[in-house]
């Protein structure tokens, strides 16, 4: 049986084992031919020559990683593991900066690959969609680069959108007037606004009309320049919706377009304008898009096991 010492210096072999040896852990499930050994600063893994040749590939990128973000957790270690090549779960030092001082200190980046590849394509693109399963942070990430965009002048003013199409519910039952009905419906844009900017601002900005938040349907007729927009959910857009929507973009503006294919609410036989648009676009330049996928998910670890347990059976139907 061969042997290979990975030798942990200039770095916390704490922080790099993970909480009780969790990334170790991980790492056995993905060589489950080596028996692996953690003690001190040192990493010991047994087996084949050539499982231990490919051990040591992965380390190596993982330590490399480590070393320029001080940190690595479940996410990491599985796109390091998976991929290919470096440029897969790679991207530039810019694109893992701090996007946002959010409220009480709270420093908002992109926390993911797919994330930062997110923020590398809106920066590099006028237009750019963002497709991928809850919880990803697709919408939370294209707010905060909305919010740096305002903030750094970029934009004179930011533009969230959804279209009113109700996942299994009515809006006509919901008490109250338009506004209050809509409300609710475009809380999470609310909540990912509040961690960014204070309460009182947020307040003078909505109502001074410097960010906008407001359902699809008030967007036809507009155009809309000098704004950062986002269209959220737009899996529930029609064919007609989109091109609206696409439509509207005017001078020095960045429209990003976020949504889940998985999770349309269209009554049935009808196309969603995300899908077509996925289609229609994908060459043209100017047009970014990014997939990101459920190692993005940085939500509760069920989270991600719930998508992949509906994958399976979403597959098995198609």
């Amino acid at each position: 049986m061969n042997e290979l010492i990975i030798e942990l210096t200039e770095i916390s072999p704490r922080d790099f084992f993970g909480l009780q040896n969790a990334n170790i852990n991980l790492l056995k499930k993905y060589f489950p031919k080596l028996k692996l050994v953690a003690r001190g600063s040192k990493l010991k893994a047994y087996g084949d020559e050539e499982e231990l040749e490919e051990f040591d590939k992965r380390i190596s990128m993982l330590l490399e990683h480590f070393g320029k973000y001080n940190k690595i957790d479940e996410n990491i270690i599985e796109r390091v593991l998976l991929s290919r090549n470096k440029d897969e779960y790679e991207t530039s030092p810019s694109s893992g900066e701090v996007l946002v001082h959010g409220v009480s200190g709270k420093l908002i980046k992109a926390q993911t690959a797919n994330q930062r590849k997110l923020v590398e394509l809106t920066q590099k693109n006028d237009m750019v969609f963002a497709v991928g399963p809850a919880g990803t942070g697709k919408t939370y990430t294209c707010v905060a680069l909305a919010v740096k965009a305002l903030k750094e002048k970029q934009v004179k003013r930011i533009i969230l959108t959804r279209p009113a199409v109700e996942a299994g519910e009515n809006l006509g039952f919901l008490p109250g007037d338009l506004k209050e009905k809509l409300d609710p419906y475009m809380q999470p844009l609310y909540d990912a606004l509040r961690d960014m900017i204070p309460h009182e601002k947020l307040e003078s900005y909505i109502e001074k009309g410097v960010i906008q938040i407001a359902p699809m349907a008030f967007m036809r007729g507009r155009t809309l320049d000098n704004a950062f927009v986002i269209l959220d959910e737009a899996q529930n857009t029609t064919h007609a919706q989109m091109k609206m929507f696409l439509t509207r973009m005017g001078k020095s503006a960045k429209f990003v377009i976020t949504g889940d294919p998985g999770q349309i609410d269209l009554p049935r036989r009808i196309i969603s304008g995300l899908k077509e648009a996925l289609l229609v676009l994908k060459d043209v330049k100017g047009v970014g898009i990014i997939f990101l996928d459920d190692k993005d998910v940085i939500r509760h670890r069920l989270v991600k096991e719930v998508i992949a347990a509906y994958k399976s059976i979403e597959n098995l139907d198609s």
